[in-house]
């Protein structure tokens, strides 16, 4: 058992402990006392004298030290550091110095400490640049250069493009100031091609911007051609855009091909979307098959949303049913590269941990997240509703194919707009049973799903005037979804038409609060606000849609409306004349407009737009019974016989029309039958002809009298005014009546044209009435009427034609 046992030797080789007690002779610091030559440096100089010789080493002088074990040991010098200049294992040392820095023999002699060498007084200044010299003007003219390079991008990018432009050219007039002078001073090889390549495609981008084509491709031009530019080949993707712009398809095309062949295979990214830009060129071209091919190769190499949209239009467009289902389906598999929601949402209470959630919840990231999802969510539903009416038999299938494809894929939550989406086709078809049916589906399903479904519901039975649905279905919506605002803005709707006025808005309210953009809540709160005759909280909810709806015609009309119940018809002239230069063709405007005018008392004014108003419109009864009572009134009556002939037509059991156009007949006068007989070609038109000419020239001789007598004297006027009374007593009516007459006259036509040839042609315009029926507007009230009581102050007499 012991064999097996080994003891230590007793003499070990090699000794754990082994050197402990030895040590370096040099830190001995007890014996330095004793050390003759240590302290023999200390009290003089000898420790810094140089040794007598350098090279040889045997006259390097050693001295013994005692040591406190009476050892000694040979150094070479005192301190047992090598002498200077000493030689040890074949190394030579080199010199160092031999006086101690800050210390010399002046300093013995009271001079004080100065180690930097202060007291020599202040630097000497430096050199003055020489800013005539050819070297320093280059380097400014250089530094201009680019901070007008700098001025031109920031000014692009802020959107002032003409100032961008202005600053790109006086760069380049620059640079080349700059380059001529270069080549005065140094050889053509120090020119900076950094800075010429730079200011050329700052300009040549500023000169696209501004759309002066010619110009941009002449600079990229004077860029790709000079081989000093290294990958200035790229450029003629910038020069393939133009020609894209400029719709010359051909050289864009041919551009894009040739920068795609000077771009390495390693840029990739950089190649599919050349390929894409060819693509797109080739589907603007009408040449599907060749953009077919450049977007299958994008799909297959690095696919991405807008390549596989521009498939399925491209299969679209040849009308290859199962190579569009294909594409839908490489559109749907493409990769967003998005983080899930449940990254946003906190797993535990940690406060810390829910800080961070909330800074990163809405940060640039998460929007560009969101907004690439929106991107892609829009392309599947559009190229959905693009290919479902074709893929199938019916569009019910196709777009149940859809469905299934998307409810497999990660947009899940599309399937349910898609479903929404088919019950929206249906009505455009006219088919609102199925509309309705394909909506009752989502009564089950979650709660947006519901609420959407039910808000469209609602939006249906409204139209269909069954309020009593309508309001059962935005409850339903409300309920799913609270803060749903078109579920809120529906409700608020079925108590409107119910005359709950003051719940309505509190809905409308509700709306708003949850989304501030929900235009109809506040249009629909604004109409609220009129019926509580709240105007002034009207006319704040009307500005304020204005100002998100510049151009609506209906929010114009609604504030022109405000401000005349305000009786404020200035304001409400100003805000209609904006409506008419929106929508210059809307009838009820322009009437609206000649009614306020008329109010105003500026007949020619509203003449001028009821004559408008009647062009777009003929079938208004208001409008042309004003425009009719105009022309009599004016004692044109021939002009009012078109008009009250064109409402015996619009009401024909209306009595009155026939007889105001008779009326109209009687007050003509004798030159409106000369005209008749002329045009039907009667032989007494040459007696009538005679009597008129009697009838105009007494009226120029009566003119005359009457001018005469108001030129005389006081006395004489007076008795001439009293003979005249009496001469005016007895002739009232003709004197009257040729007055009367007279002005008929100077309005109507001359003899040899044909009658109402010229009505036409006082007012030329022409458009068409889009306000529809939607626009809540107020029915215009009714302009100078003509009833048949007016007839019995008529003087259907002898007025007509002279004795």
């Amino acid at each position: 058992m012991m064999q097996n046992v080994h003891l230590a030797p007793e003499t070990d080789e090699d000794d754990l402990y082994s050197g402990y007690n030895d040590y370096n002779p040099t830190y001995d610091t007890e014996e330095l006392e004793n050390d003759t030559a240590f302290q023999q440096a200390v009290r003089t100089s000898h420790g810094r004298r140089p040794p007598i010789t350098a090279k040889i080493p045997s006259t390097a002088v050693t001295r013994p030290v005692a040591t406190g074990y009476g050892s000694k040991t040979s150094l070479a010098s005192s301190m047992g550091r090598p002498m200077t200049g000493a030689i040890q294992d074949g190394v030579t040392r080199p010199m160092t110095a031999v006086r101690a820095a800050g210390f010399t023999k002046a300093a013995l002699r009271g001079s004080a400490f100065d180690p930097l060498g202060q007291s020599r007084g202040p630097a000497p200044p430096l050199e003055v640049k020489n800013e005539d010299s050819p070297e320093e003007k280059i380097r400014q003219l250089e530094k201009k250069v680019n901070e007008l390079v700098e001025e031109s991008c920031i000014a692009n990018s802020c959107g002032d493009l003409k100032l961008a432009l202005e600053k790109a050219k006086d760069a380049g007039r620059k640079e080349r100031v700059l380059v001529r002078q270069r080549e005065q001073v140094t050889t053509p090889e120090n020119i900076n091609l950094d800075l010429t390549y730079s200011v050329l495609f700052n300009l040549a981008s500023q000169y696209s911007a501004n759309e002066m084509y010619a110009e941009a491709l002449n600079t990229y031009q004077v860029i790709v051609k000079n081989k000093m530019f290294s990958n200035a080949g790229r450029l003629k993707v910038n020069m393939g855009n133009i020609y894209l712009k400029q719709r010359n398809y051909s050289k864009a095309i041919k551009f894009y091909r040739m920068a795609l062949d000077q771009i390495p295979s390693v840029h990739k990214e950089m190649r599919i979307k050349i390929m894409q830009n060819i693509g797109v060129t080739f589907i603007k071209t009408g040449q599907y098959s060749d953009a077919i091919n450049s977007f299958e190769h994008i799909m297959s190499m690095a696919p991405n949303l807008k390549a596989g949209f521009n498939l399925i239009l491209s299969y679209f467009a040849v009308g290859d049913r199962d190579k569009m289902k294909k594409a839908f389906q490489k559109l749907i598999a493409v990769p967003l590269e998005i983080d899930e929601d449940d990254k946003y949402i906190s797993p535990s209470d940690d406060p810390h941990t829910n800080l961070v959630i909330e800074a990163i919840k809405n940060d640039h990231l998460r929007q560009m997240e969101r907004e690439r999802k929106a991107m892609a969510e829009k392309y599947i539903m559009t190229a959905a509703k693009l290919i479902a009416p074709v893929i199938e038999t019916s569009f019910a299938v196709g777009y149940d194919w859809c469905v299934e494809v998307v409810k497999a894929s990660q947009y899940v939550e599309l399937a349910n707009d898609l479903e929404i989406n088919k019950a929206i086709t249906y009505l455009r078809q006219k088919d609102f049973n199925q509309a309705v049916e394909t909506l009752k589906m989502f009564e089950k399903k979650d709660s947006r799903v519901k609420s959407a479904a039910a808000t469209n519901l609602s939006f249906l039975y409204y139209l269909e005037n069954e309020f009593a649905q309508a309001s059962s279905y935005a409850d339903l919506a409300v309920n799913s979804d609270r803060y749903n605002p078109s579920a809120l803005t529906n409700k608020g709707n079925t108590v409107f038409a119910n005359g709950d006025y003051e719940k309505a808005a509190e809905f409308y309210k509700e709306a708003l609060r949850n989304d501030s953009s929900c235009t109809e809540a506040l249009y629909n709160i604004g109409l609220t606000y009129k019926k509580l005759n709240r105007l002034d909280e009207a006319l704040d909810c009307f500005l304020k849609l204005h100002a998100i709806l510049r151009n609506s015609a209906q929010v114009l009309y609604q504030i022109a409306n405000v401000y005349e119940l305000m009786e404020d018809p200035n304001q409400a002239i100003e805000w209609l004349m904006q409506l008419i230069s929106v929508v210059p063709t809307d009838s009820r405007a322009l009437s609206k407009l000649g009614e306020l005018y008329d109010s105003e008392g500026d007949k020619s004014q509203a003449f001028q737009y009821y004559y408008e108003s009647y062009r777009y419109f003929p079938s208004n009864i208001e409008v042309i019974e004003w425009l009719g009572a105009y022309y009599i009134d004016t004692q044109f009556c021939e002009k009012a016989i078109q008009y009250f002939e064109r409402a015996s037509l619009i009401q024909p059991t209306q009595v009155k029309w026939q007889l105001m156009v008779a009326s109209c007949f009687r007050r003509s006068g004798l030159r409106f039958l000369v005209r008749l007989c002329t045009d039907i070609g009667l032989k007494e038109v040459q007696e009538y002809a005679t009597k008129l000419k009697r009838l105009e020239k007494m009226k120029e001789i009566r003119e005359q009298r009457i001018k005469s007598g108001r030129d005389s004297s006081g006395g004489s006027r007076s008795r001439r005014e009293g003979s005249a009374g009496s001469d005016s007593g007895q002739n009232y009516s003709a004197s009257s009546k040729g007055e009367r007459l007279s002005a008929k006259l100077r309005a109507l036509p001359g003899t040899n044209e044909p009658y109402e040839s010229s009505s036409n042609k006082e007012i030329d315009a022409s458009y068409v009435d889009p306000l529809g029926p939607q626009a809540e507007r107020p029915k215009t009230a009714a302009k100078k009427r003509i009833d048949e009581d007016d007839f019995a102050d008529e003087e259907l007499g002898d007025d007509l034609l002279p004795e």
